[in-house]
């Protein structure tokens, strides 16, 4: 080993004396300070604070709100597709479509991803219908899923997919489409964007109609195109077809007549309804006004009302052939038995009540001819209240009808014990109570059926249904007779005589209730009849609701609208004529001076 030369050690020593003396590092008054116990304290516990924090954080992540961030992490590239069902079809009883759900495109986009020049967006807000800056508002709502139009036209739908816009996607789903239109309105209803029943028998078998969604989960790259399927696909189910008892033709036939007459009469509104008197099955059952079920804008209050079902009124006239059977049912008179109406008037307890002109002594059947408030009432106050609501109550009056629809009415019908007997007297006439046109149409089937009260039925049925029996068979035949006479020369209603068919029926005419009185010019006039009259196959209420065009009389205004309902639909329904076609006839008979009603 080389030793240290001696320029290197006289180096070292001089150092050694120029350094102070006794001063040693180890000693230093700095290193020699003592740390403060509650620095260190701190120290420590802000490391295990930190490492704390971050533990809870972790289990919060992956323990506590675990689904919430599997969730938003999924969102980023999973999405799941609701596979629409499409819903059952309504057709009428030969099987022609009223109602059927079609595929229609919708719209959507992925805000975030979208991308479009401004000439593009503006196309695209061109093509959805949307004002400016609606866009633009519409892509704020949600970075991830926002519909931009459901439901469009297909060839929108083409010209949207040809503008080829990033993070804009179309969706197949259904539209419901409604082919016969405002006809049928009333009865079929609508759905709404849901595709959920709103009205008619679209809500009434809402869940017959809709089916079962399904479903798909699909990965998505970040440009929102679909990469592969994850998971099970889950197919819909379609919903069940109704088949209605309606018939289309006759349909369209009520709906089309009443309309003109409403139109003719300067009226405020109109209904009819046709039955089947075998099977109980509605064949036609129109309102006027209506609207189109797939046009939101005509679906006001007004026009949506089923005024047939849901509108009750006093009826009139129409009550006075249940007072007359009952009357014979009893044994209290005979078709033939005398009535003296003189002088035209009857007063009960200080009231007092008037026939349109005086009758003198007229025989029951003439009674209901003619139409007398007086004879009517002298055959009512022989009999008990207790009677007289028994046969109301009976044929369906102060019930809903047993019809599977919403919105049906009950009308009124007070407990007999409550009965004055002013009221007793009134309600044989058709004042005092109130029922709606379908209650009316089918109290009548007692008249067409021997007696029966038939189970309506807005279902397509088999067959002739049974009944239950309210009066004897010859008691009505004998009615049936006086309402042939009541729609003939001599009646209140010749204008509802019907070419090849003979008829029956009776008017209605009342004035309308106006807050806790009656309206001195206003209306509402119907007829309820039947035909072929002596074997029945269908019954035919028509209802007027303010006719002002100078005639209110229901032989004038709901008559003829009977008689061209009744020609057209026995015809469809391939009835043979049970009289001789002789068209002079008739026209003569129903330019023949009705019997002014007495209301």
């Amino acid at each position: 080993m080389k030793l240290p030369g001696k320029d290197a050690l006289r180096e070292r020593l001089a150092a050694r004396k120029s350094a102070p003396q006794g001063a040693r590092y180890a000693s230093s008054p700095l290193l020699a300070a003592k740390t403060p116990i509650w620095r260190s304290r701190l120290l420590v516990v802000g490391v295990g604070l930190t490492f704390c924090l971050l533990i809870g954080r972790a289990v919060y992540i992956q323990v506590v709100n675990q689904d919430f961030f599997q969730q938003q992490g999924e969102s980023r590239y999973q999405r799941t597709f609701e596979l629409q069902a499409s819903r059952g079809r309504i057709t009428d009883r030969t099987g022609q479509v009223l109602a059927a759900s079609v595929p229609a495109q919708s719209i959507w986009v992925i805000p975030k991803d979208f991308q479009a020049t401004p000439a593009q967006q503006q196309a695209l807000s061109r093509l959805l219908g949307m004002a400016p800056g609606e866009l633009g508002s519409r892509l704020k709502e949600n970075q991830n899923f926002v519909w931009l139009r459901r439901l469009v036209d297909d060839g929108v739908a083409a010209q949207i997919k040809a503008l080829a816009l990033k993070g804009v996607h179309q969706q197949r789903e259904y539209r419901r489409e409604y082919p016969e239109g405002e006809a049928v309105a009333h009865l079929v209803g609508f759905t709404n964007i849901e595709q959920t029943g709103q009205e008619g028998i679209e809500l009434a078998f809402q869940k017959d109609l809709d089916g079962r969604n399904g479903s798909r989960s699909v990965v998505r790259d970040r440009l929102g195109n679909v990469i592969e399927d994850i998971g099970d696909r889950i197919e819909p189910a379609d919903g069940h077809d109704i088949a209605l008892s309606i018939d289309t033709k006759i349909q369209f036939v009520a709906y089309q007549r009443l309309r003109d007459a409403v139109m003719l009469h300067k009226a405020k509104a109109g209904s009819a309804v046709v039955l089947d008197v075998q099977t109980g099955e509605v064949l036609a059952l129109a309102n006027y006004p209506s609207y189109i079920p797939g046009d939101r804008q005509t679906r006001t209050g007004a026009n949506l009302r089923n005024r047939a079902l849901t509108d009750t009124f006093e009826p009139g006239s129409t009550m006075k052939p249940f007072i007359t059977a009952l009357a014979m049912q009893t044994g209290r008179v005979k078709p033939t038995t005398i009535i003296q109406t003189a002088p035209g008037s009857i007063t009960i307890t200080g009231s007092t009540i008037r026939d349109s002109h005086p009758h003198g002594a007229l025989t029951v059947q003439q009674v209901l001819q003619k139409s007398s408030n007086v004879g009517t009432v002298r055959m009512a106050m022989q009999m008990q209240p207790r009677e007289m609501w028994e046969v109301f109550h009976a044929v369906g009056f102060g019930q809903k009808p047993p019809l599977a629809f919403p919105g049906l009415a009950t009308g009124r019908l007070r407990p007999y014990k409550s009965w004055r007997p002013i009221e007793q007297a009134t309600m044989s006439y058709g004042y005092g109570l109130s029922t709606s046109l379908f209650q009316l149409a089918r109290a009548y089937s007692v008249f067409a059926r021997d007696g029966d009260l038939v189970p309506v039925s807005l279902l397509k049925q088999n067959g002739p249904v049974p009944g239950e029996s309210v009066f004897r068979p010859e008691v009505v035949r004998e009615v049936r007779t006086m309402l042939n006479m009541a729609a003939g020369e001599g009646g209140t209603a010749p204008k509802a005589q019907a070419v090849g068919y003979s008829v029956g029926g009776k008017t209605g005419t009342a004035h309308k209730q106006d807050g806790a009185s009656y309206a001195s010019n206003k209306y509402r006039a119907w007829f309820v009849g039947m035909a072929p009259v002596h074997t029945p196959r269908i019954i035919v209420a028509v209802m007027v609701d303010e006719p002002s065009n100078g005639t209110y009389f229901g032989g004038d205004v709901a008559a003829p609208v009977f008689s061209q309902v009744v020609q057209q639909t026995l015809r469809v329904m391939g009835v043979p004529p049970d009289l001789e076609i002789k068209p002079q006839i008739i026209a003569r008979a129903q330019a023949a001076k009705a019997e002014e009603e007495s209301f």
